[in-house]
């Protein structure tokens, strides 16, 4: 089929771009949505991008946010950009002009608020715009100190900070997608925002936004951690654990923040994530959303259980056994006896003993690793569900499915395992080397029906008429599998042992 060139060209509301034709679909890529926060921008919420003249080449990605290494573009060598000048979104749409205008998936990637991009192979997105004819649209967004601390403390009236940079920097995004995507063949009025882990969590965040509201109808969050957003006195702390690791006193502060090299802060920041989830406050995550009063008036999950989160439809679930791959590769979460102890000891020790109880075996190291991910992944996903789905539809899920090989590497059902599947990547490398004892075809048909949950809520605003709704009597919850099911209530006993327990706030 030819393609008229022209179709690759669009117009926005600061100019011209041209994408390309990238496996089967038209692409534009490293469209500016903000300002680069750099300079005097730099810890200071967006501002609207510039203008151009002529025809802005979009046919690379930008550059990702600062972080510790910069991930791969391909799968080979070759690297993307790393740089502050990262605002930037991309748009894939079918290969074919639509007649009409077509629903819009907006991706926001995890990472714990400290890797990831918007150029990664897997959150292209070409399979779900070619087999579900959407739009859909990916996006950078600030992360590690430069996104999600609070320097508030030491701004100076020549020096003014903000606050929750990286989530206001999604919100700009979208509202640069209301501005523009019908211009790509999209529909402003039809916005699934949908993400996974700190993107998960980006999305319960955003649904508790109030100028987040009325910029997208559908959510979908993948293992969010609905509880990681804190007080302005735990951040306070913290950014005063940066400074000192930083060596610059608080007096000093507001011109070193402002004029130190990215890297500076990005190795700092490395520093005292790793000092604080899993030495001084187990189970917490210092580059997070801040619960600002303002741009975040309050904890999400206190605003989804009163009723007060954005009444869109919402899917939401979690991995089987969430914990299990940070156990393995990473110390984020308190999944060791000694971490579980001292974080029960530092947020509600009357607490322990009812949710231990809960899981037969502690102190095993599964059972440790248990309550690790339902800590922090699983029973906050409950309560945000809880109270969503008293002002709008809301279906819960869970991902049991592993592969042979999955399991016989210890991981099972684990945290970041379903990406690809979502995403309908499930013939790369790394997917063969996972199905090499079996498992090809199930995870093939598995992706359909994953992938197909949220074709369905971006086309249809359900993710499937063979899904019933939660609600907080019947608790009825999709588990993904070899062959799917509807369970109500999985681990009640767990559930009413993690009851009102909140850790960090």
């Amino acid at each position: 089929m030819a393609i008229d060139v022209a179709s690759l060209v669009v117009e926005t509301g600061n100019g011209l771009v041209q994408g390309i034709i990238d496996s089967g679909v038209r692409t534009w890529r490293g469209i500016p949505y903000a300002a680069p926060p750099v300079g005097g921008l730099r810890l200071r919420a967006p501002r609207p991008p510039g203008s151009w003249t002529g025809i802005r080449d979009a046919r690379s990605f930008g550059a990702v946010p600062p972080q510790s290494k910069a991930p791969s573009l391909t799968g080979t060598r070759r690297r993307v950009a790393m740089d502050e000048d990262c605002l930037t979104l991309n748009v894939s749409a079918p290969l074919e002009p639509p007649d009409g205008l077509l629903p819009v998936l907006v991706y926001l990637y995890g990472g714990a608020f400290s890797s990831g991009s918007s150029a990664e192979p897997t959150y292209r997105g070409t399979n779900l715009v070619r087999d579900g004819g959407v739009i859909y649209v990916s996006l950078n967004y600030r992360i590690g100190a430069l996104g999600f601390m609070d320097f508030r403390a030491y701004s100076t009236p020549g020096r003014p900070f903000d606050v929750n940079m990286g989530l206001r920097d999604q919100v700009a995004a979208l509202e640069w997608v209301q501005q523009n995507i019908e211009g790509f063949g999209g529909d402003p009025h039809n916005v699934t925002l949908f993400g996974e882990s700190a993107g998960g969590l980006a999305v319960t965040s955003l649904m508790c936004v109030p100028s987040a509201r009325h910029l997208f109808h559908q959510a979908y969050a993948q293992s969010p951690a609905p509880s990681a957003a804190y007080s302005p006195g735990l951040h306070a702390a913290w950014a005063a654990d940066l400074l000192e690791i930083l060596g610059v006193p608080p007096a000093d502060a507001a011109e070193a923040l402002t004029t130190m090299p990215a890297a500076k802060l990005v190795n700092a920041t490395r520093k005292l994530t790793t000092k604080i989830g899993p030495v001084k406050q187990p189970g917490s995550l210092s580059v997070s959303p801040v619960i600002d009063g303002g741009f975040l008036p309050r904890h999400p999950v206190d605003a989804f259980l009163a009723g007060e989160s954005n009444p869109v439809p919402l899917v939401l679930g979690t991995m089987a056994r969430e914990g299990a791959l940070f156990a393995k590769i990473s110390n984020i979460l308190p999944s060791s006896v000694v971490r579980i102890e001292k974080m029960f000891a530092g947020t509600d020790p009357q607490a322990r003993d009812r949710v231990v109880a809960a899981y037969p075996g502690y102190p095993s190291r599964q059972r440790s690793v248990d309550i690790s991910g339902d800590l922090v992944f699983w029973y906050p996903s409950q309560m945000v569900a809880e109270g969503h789905s008293l002002v709008a539809p809301t279906w819960m899920y869970r991902y049991d499915y592993a592969t042979p090989m999955m399991n016989l590497l210890g991981f099972g059902a684990t945290h970041s395992f379903d990406v690809p599947v979502m995403f309908g990547d499930t013939g790369t490398r790394t997917a063969r080397a996972l199905t090499l004892l079996g498992g090809a075809g199930e995870i093939k048909a598995l992706s359909r029906r994953y992938q197909g949950s949220l074709l369905s809520l971006a086309w249809h605003s359900h993710p499937g008429s063979d899904w019933p709704a939660y609600d907080g009597l019947h608790r009825h919850t999709r588990i993904f599998d070899k062959l799917d099911r509807i369970v109500s209530d999985p681990f009640p006993e767990r559930r009413l042992a993690w009851s009102g327990y909140r850790g960090y706030i």
